[in-house]
C-alpha cells in the first residue's frame, strides 16, 4: 500500500469544507464513502451522473440498501431514465442535500467518480440553468443527425475554438451544449468558465482519491465488475428500459454499459461482444478519469496494491481529513 498526504496550506476563509472521496470507476469509493461517514458522522451526496437515474442499478453498480449500512445517501434516484439531467440541475439538488445535512450538524461526504459534477458543486455553477432552449435543442439534434459530429464541431469551432479543440466529433452532447448555451446567452463555455475560475468556490473540496499502483489491477477489476454486472441481470434491465419507451437519444442510455448492452438487445452484436465493449470503453473512461485527478493539487492519494485495505484506508482518510480541518 503506498499513499501520498499533501493537504496544502489551510484556507484563510471561512469557506465551508466538504469531504470528497473519489477516483477512477471500480476502486472502492462506495465502501469507503460508508465507511467515513460513519467514522466523521457524516452522510452521503452521490456525484455519479448515472446513479440519479431510477430503475439503472446494474450498469451503474449503484449502492444497494445493505452496502449504505444505515448512512443516508442523497443524489440516487432523482430522475427518469427519459430525463436528459443536466450538471446545472445536479448542482442546485445537491447543494440542497449539502446546505441540509451542515443545518443538522452532519458532515456531507461527497462519493463518485463524475468529476464535473465535484467540481461544479464545490464552485457554485449555475450557469446552465439560464442557458436552455427545448426548441433550439431539437434542431441542433436533427442536424447533428444530418450533418454529422464533424460539421457541427466545425460549426462549434467558429463559435468557441478552445472549446471545441477538447471535444472529439462523437461527442454529440458537449459540442450541442455548447453550441445551444452560445446562441442561448450570447456567451461562449469557455468565457463563463473563465469568469468563474476567478470567483471563490463555495465550497472546500478537501478530497481522497482512490486508485490502484499498478494499472493492470485496476483494468482487471473493471473486466470483473463488467462480468459480474452481466450475470446480475444487466441485459434484462437494459430490455426492460428499451421496452419502457426510454430511447437512445436519452442520456441516460448512452452511458457505458446501457449503451453496448442496448446494442446486444436489439441483435446488432452478441451479449459477449458488448461485454468485451463494455470493458474496453470504461477502462478508457478509468483513464480519463484519473487525467482529470492528476492535474488537481492537494489531493490524498491512496494506491491499493492488488486488493484495497479499508481499514488503511479509514485510518489515512481521517487523519487527511482532520489535518484540514474535517472534524
Amino acid at each position: 500500500m503506498s499513499e501520498k498526504l499533501s493537504g496544502g496550506e489551510q484556507m484563510s476563509t471561512k469557506t465551508p469544507k466538504i469531504a470528497v472521496i473519489t477516483g477512477p470507476t471500480a476502486t472502492g469509493k462506495t465502501a469507503l464513502g460508508v465507511c467515513l461517514a460513519k467514522e466523521l458522522n457524516g452522510e452521503i451526496v452521490s456525484a455519479d451522473s448515472m446513479q440519479v437515474y431510477k430503475r439503472m442499478d446494474i450498469g451503474t453498480a449503484k449502492v444497494t440498501p445493505e452496502e449504505m449500512q444505515g448512512i443516508p445517501h442523497h443524489m440516487i434516484d432523482v430522475a427518469e431514465p427519459y430525463e436528459n439531467y443536466s450538471v446545472a440541475r445536479y448542482v442546485k439538488e445537491a447543494d440542497a442535500c449539502v446546505q441540509d445535512i451542515f443545518m443538522r450538524g452532519k458532515l456531507p461526504v461527497i462519493v463518485g467518480g463524475t468529476g464535473l459534477y465535484i467540481d461544479s458543486l464545490a464552485s457554485g455553477r449555475d450557469f446552465d440553468d439560464n442557458a436552455s432552449d427545448e426548441s433550439l435543442r431539437k434542431e441542433l439534434e436533427e442536424r447533428y443527425v444530418l450533418l454529422g459530429g464533424e460539421k457541427m464541431l466545425e460549426e462549434l469551432s467558429k463559435i468557441d475554438p478552445e472549446r471545441a479543440q477538447k471535444l472529439h466529433p462523437s461527442d454529440r452532447k458537449r459540442i450541442l451544449r455548447a453550441i445551444e448555451v452560445y446562441y442561448t446567452t450570447g456567451r461562449t463555455i469557455t468565457e463563463h468558465d473563465k469568469e468563474t475560475q476567478k470567483l471563490p468556490p463555495k465550497y472546500d473540496a478537501v478530497t481522497v482519491a482512490l486508485s490502484f499502483e499498478n494499472r493492470e489491477d485496476l483494468y482487471a477489476r473493471i473486466d470483473k465488475r463488467a462480468d459480474l454486472m452481466a450475470k446480475a441481470g444487466l441485459f434484462d434491465e437494459v430490455r426492460s428500459l428499451i421496452d419502457s419507451g426510454v430511447s437512445d437519444k436519452c442520456t441516460s442510455m448512452q452511458a457505458i454499459g446501457y449503451k453496448e448492452a442496448a446494442l446486444a438487445v436489439r441483435g446488432e452484436i452478441s451479449e459477449g461482444e458488448a461485454i468485451e465493449l463494455i470493458k474496453r470503453e470504461s477502462r478508457r473512461y478509468a483513464k480519463r478519469q484519473l487525467t482529470w485527478l492528476r492535474r488537481k493539487e492537494g489531493i490524498g492519494w491512496i494506491l491499493w496494491k492488488t486488493t484495497p485495505d479499508f481499514e488503511f484506508a479509514r485510518q489515512f482518510s481521517t487523519k487527511f481529513f482532520i489535518a484540514n480541518g474535517l472534524e
